[in-house]
């Protein structure tokens, strides 16, 4: 790509003079990533419940299916994040002033061309730093957006966006960006240490764009997660076959089926697979095999939905002031515009 460079992080990350676009691979802790995933899912599959970790669900194929759901009629969620910010992008630009953009999550940031678009039109250095673990798909939003936005450099941060909290304060004032309503995906320990953890890295005066999905109809969330072309089935199943790819699992996908259910207590869309036949799973590499009984789920994602009026109070806990909220005409989702 011209004008791009390749860094490994030691010390600081800076914006290097004539170069739109960089890499910064993020340091790692050593280890065997197919022996973590062994260990997940062994402690997962032996669990009361059964479960796995949601992160586990985007390789290659999973992260390809992601991009399908989120085409299906019946996912709103990213069309309607997605035209909440084509509409309010401006607004975000004139609260923040000139910020340094970080997106934690970024994918290939589509959503995010709208601010990025408010931003040039307003400055003449625009300055993005998008946040994933697939360098693919940040090398794709890095193409896509230079050749739209010759006025944008940027820096695609390679690794899990835990790692980049450090980064906040050496390019504050700053705004964070954390889209899709992938708060919903934590549970509610992990909702709290991560906003703590979001607040205790920004300095005072930064902001942070969170976007939220509302509670609303079952019939509408259970549609969005059940869709009548059964992409979402195969993004779930697709965890056991990455078993199976991997881990030498022998799951006889013929045998799961993919379940999801709203819970109105929890707020919560329980995303499972059922074993529709009694299975013995084999996590090879840790020469250990691990009996489900027909009948039994495994729980591999949670879509927790919010009430506003609920969430503004609990920000309010965490040191953020609620500058702007933003919402579509039907109240379906949410973008809260923050500051620590």
């Amino acid at each position: 790509m011209p004008g791009s460079s390749v860094i490994t992080r030691r010390d600081r990350i800076s914006w290097q003079a004539g170069a739109q676009v960089q890499f910064v691979v993020l340091e790692r802790l050593e280890g065997d990533p197919i022996l973590d995933f062994a260990t997940a899912a062994a402690e997962g599959l032996t669990a009361h419940p059964r479960s796995l970790p949601c992160r586990y669900l985007y390789d290659h194929r999973g992260s390809e299916l992601f991009e399908k759901i989120c085409e299906l009629p019946e996912y709103y969620l990213t069309r309607t994040e997605a035209s909440i910010l084509a509409r309010h992008a401006a607004d975000i630009r004139q609260e923040t002033g000139q910020v340094t953009l970080i997106e934690l999550g970024s994918g290939t940031s589509v959503k995010t061309d709208y601010l990025l678009a408010a931003y040039s039109r307003k400055d003449h250095n625009v300055r993005y730093m998008p946040v994933d673990i697939s360098e693919s798909a940040l090398r794709i939003a890095a193409r896509n957006i230079t050749a739209r936005h010759p006025a944008v450099q940027v820096v695609g941060i390679v690794g899990q966006y835990e790692l980049a909290f450090s980064l906040f304060r050496e390019h504050s004032p700053s705004l964070v960006l954390f889209l899709g309503s992938t708060l919903g995906n934590l549970s509610e320990e992990e909702t709290a240490e991560f906003l703590s953890r979001i607040a205790g890295s920004l300095s005072a005066g930064d902001y942070f764009l969170l976007g939220i999905d509302l509670v609303k109809d079952a019939a509408i969330l259970e549609s969005a997660y059940n869709d009548s072309a059964g992409i979402t089935a195969q993004f779930t199943e697709n965890i056991f076959a990455r078993m199976n790819r991997e881990l030498d699992a022998g799951v006889d996908l013929a045998g799961i089926e993919h379940v999801a259910t709203y819970d109105s207590k929890r707020q919560e869309v329980d995303i499972r697979v059922r074993f529709l036949t009694e299975q013995e799973i084999s996590i090879t590499p840790l020469h250990q095999v691990v009996k489900i009984p027909a009948g039994e789920e495994v729980r591999v994602e949670i879509s927790k939905k919010f009430i506003l009026e609920d969430m503004k109070r609990d920000l309010a806990q965490f040191g953020f002031e609620v500058r702007r909220v933003f919402t579509d005409d039907e109240k379906k989702f949410a973008v809260l515009l923050l500051r620590r």
